[in-house]
């Protein structure tokens, strides 16, 4: 089974889209037994909170149920857990190092740095665009799950 734990700022936008988002595809994909996909924070701000709206509304719409998701934080223990730990722009993966440690098993990277255009996936709480998001994680997860069934599955 392939562990992979998506983490954005607050764990309410971007890394529970890209967890369900992922879910489903894997689903659609026939896969959905070969993964174990959660999300978390860096941050301690919007622990307990809900998926925010915009996120909840863009997944409604796109019919990817996203169910009773509470935001948490990653932790030190996740390191050893996941096989992915998977952030969503440059200041979340130098925030997750902070947290977890030294990556000496190279588990920590940007979604789209799977994608043919690395590039950070703006935070919708900011920008409010949350179709942009959501096709930014839609391309980064396509890469990653194409990257997977070419390098990964085979091992499991």
């Amino acid at each position: 089974m392939i562990k992979v734990l998506f983490v954005c700022y607050g764990n309410i936008c971007r890394s529970p889209m890209a967890e369900y988002v992922c879910k489903d595809m894997a689903k659609k994909q026939g896969l959905e037994q070969q993964f174990y996909i959660d999300s978390a924070a860096t941050s301690k701000e919007e622990i307990g909170n809900p998926v925010h709206y915009g996120t909840r509304n863009k997944l409604e719409e796109m019919k990817i149920p996203c169910g009773n998701h509470r935001a948490k934080r990653i932790t030190k223990q996740d390191y050893d857990k996941f096989d992915y730990i998977i952030g969503m722009e440059e200041r979340n993966v130098e925030d997750i190092k902070r947290i977890v440690g030294k990556d000496s098993q190279n588990k920590i990277c940007k979604l789209l740095d799977f994608s043919t255009h690395p590039r950070n996936i703006a935070d919708p709480w900011y920008t409010g665009d949350f179709d942009t998001t959501y096709h930014d994680i839609v391309e980064g997860l396509q890469a990653f799950l194409k990257y997977i069934k070419k390098n990964k599955l085979e091992e499991i």
